[in-house]
């Protein structure tokens, strides 16, 4: 069993370095392998239990949700954080219920089962979106959009699909009842989040002077911390784990970027992992049997659901149909949806997997049509922005005290800016270094005589009030073509 997961792990990452040229998600790369090494291809694994699969599933979310909300920027957030959250709630919800709608009145199904279906599959995909969109030079305000609504609309999906199995299962308890468990699933796992976030801030400042590794297995406690703690008090776990990464994501504390990539690395592993454990599970000489509802369900929520959400939450909003198009179309789904289905097989109401396989086949379909095309469709729209230049180097700041210090990455952009500015000339503030220029494929250790040029990115230590400063000074020494900045600034490290 050890050699066959070794096995699969390693043919996962040798397709990802193959299919990297086109942009081939990494879920879809995990899930195929799942399928090749699952009962109905090799046969080499033979694994059917959807109550395991629910429990590792739910598991490995947490790390996934967790990351999330910690790659989610507050500054990011801000200038669409109207656009984005209203999409990742009301959003979720207007898509359940729009989609389920029209599997009964267009399909013919249940009530229930319609709105089951209608919130299993509403929310879209981190994993894909990220992968997809971070290749492509979207423009920002709508590629952040996506983004975030993309990282920040899961745990919607998982309460309104938990409840709606509770009610399968247990009945309704009357609409006061269900109103507030509902209120308490939500508004709890917000609470909670921001509160474990803030307590694991606050646990690394008091520990900074442990062995870093330590910090490692307190990030994990604090992970696992956020899930737990909301879960013993009925509220919602994955909404709780999401709220506190995104606090510890956006707060200071020692060895930060360690943690930082630690987390990124916790939830690449639970991506391959549990699309790995998904594909296993799915026995594709079923798909035979829900080839027209698996289509259907794809058409519905791509072309009903998704765009009727887009078009409620973007309604008094700023947004052209070109921008309201794209939002449509970028509701890639995946991760989530797929876990989601084995809900209803764990509880008891999915026994001849039916609507497990139904959501697999939709989410695939979703992930190769609308995941291969979007780069296409946004340049139709008008929507390819400018893609900043991606060093092939980089430094990070690494401290455990509190500093006013700041690496910052600028880059020179080479479409726009034009000659070239000498170090020794620069009128930097006191205390300021370039510390490194990544030229290209080349590592430059810079002097007062170096030669700054257009397409160059510059690694900066300097005061964080000081940072527009510096910019200005070092860009204002070029020529600028067409644009009112020829530069975009990054921070490497939030240490």
């Amino acid at each position: 069993m050890y050699f066959i997961a070794a096995i699969i792990l390693i043919a996962v990452v040798l397709m990802a370095a193959l299919f990297r040229q086109w942009n081939m998600p990494l879920i879809i790369i995990a899930l195929g392998m799942g399928i090749v090494f699952g009962s109905d291809v090799t046969g080499l694994v033979y694994f059917d239990d959807a109550l395991i699969t629910q429990k590792l599933a739910n598991f490995a979310l947490i790390f996934i949700l967790f990351a999330g909300g910690y790659g989610t920027r507050r500054e990011d957030l801000r200038p669409v954080v109207v656009p984005s959250l209203s999409l990742a709630t009301l959003g979720v919800l207007i898509t359940a219920f729009v989609s389920a709608a029209a599997f009964h009145l267009l399909l013919g199904w249940e009530p229930l089962n319609a709105i089951l279906m209608g919130a299993i599959i509403s929310s879209t995909d981190a994993a894909a979106i990220f992968s997809i969109l971070r290749t492509r030079p979207i423009k920002q305000r709508i590629a952040s959009i996506t983004e975030i609504e993309s990282a920040a609309n899961d745990p919607m999906a998982i309460i309104a699909t938990t409840f709606i199995v509770h009610l399968f299962v247990a009945g309704a308890g009357g609409p006061l009842k269900t109103a507030m468990t509902f209120a308490w699933l939500l508004l709890g796992g917000i609470g909670i989040g921001l509160i474990v976030g803030r307590i694991g801030c606050l646990l690394f400042e008091r520990i900074k002077y442990v062995d870093r590794g330590y910090f490692y297995i307190l990030t994990i406690g604090v992970i696992l911390l956020g899930f737990g703690a909301a879960d013993l008090l009925g509220a919602s776990g994955m909404l709780s784990a999401f709220f506190a990464g995104f606090v510890m994501g956006n707060g200071k504390f020692p060895y930060k970027t360690g943690v930082s990539t630690f987390v990124g690395a916790l939830s690449n592993i639970a991506n391959v992992a549990l699309f790995v454990l998904l594909g296993l599970l799915v026995f594709p000489g079923e798909f035979i049997q829900i080839l027209v509802p698996g289509v259907a369900v794809f058409l519905v929520i791509t072309f009903i659901g998704r765009p009727a959400a887009v078009l409620v939450c973007t309604m008094f909003q700023k947004f052209n149909w070109r921008e309201r198009a794209f939002l449509s179309w970028s509701g890639i789904r995946g991760a989530v949806p797929i876990v989601l289905g084995t809900y209803p097989v764990a509880a008891g109401i999915d026994n001849g997997h039916q609507i497990f396989n139904t959501v697999f086949f939709a989410v695939v379909l979703s992930v190769i049509v609308q995941g291969t095309t979007i780069g296409r469709l946004a340049g139709l729209l008008g929507l390819i922005g400018r893609l900043r230049p991606k060093p092939s180097q980089a430094m990070e700041l690494v401290t455990i005290h509190d500093t006013d210090l700041e690496l910052v990455e600028l880059a020179v952009d080479v479409e726009y800016c034009a000659g070239e500015a000498r170090i020794s000339t620069l009128d930097l503030p006191k205390g300021t270094t370039i510390t490194m220029i990544n030229r290209g494929e080349e590592i430059i250790a810079p002097r007062g005589s170096t030669v700054i040029l257009p397409g160059d990115v510059l690694f900066i230590l300097t005061r964080v009030d000081e940072v527009e400063r510096v910019s200005a000074e070092i860009l204002g020494r070029f020529e600028r073509d067409g644009a009112s900045e020829c530069y975009d600034i990054s921070r490497p490290s939030g240490d």
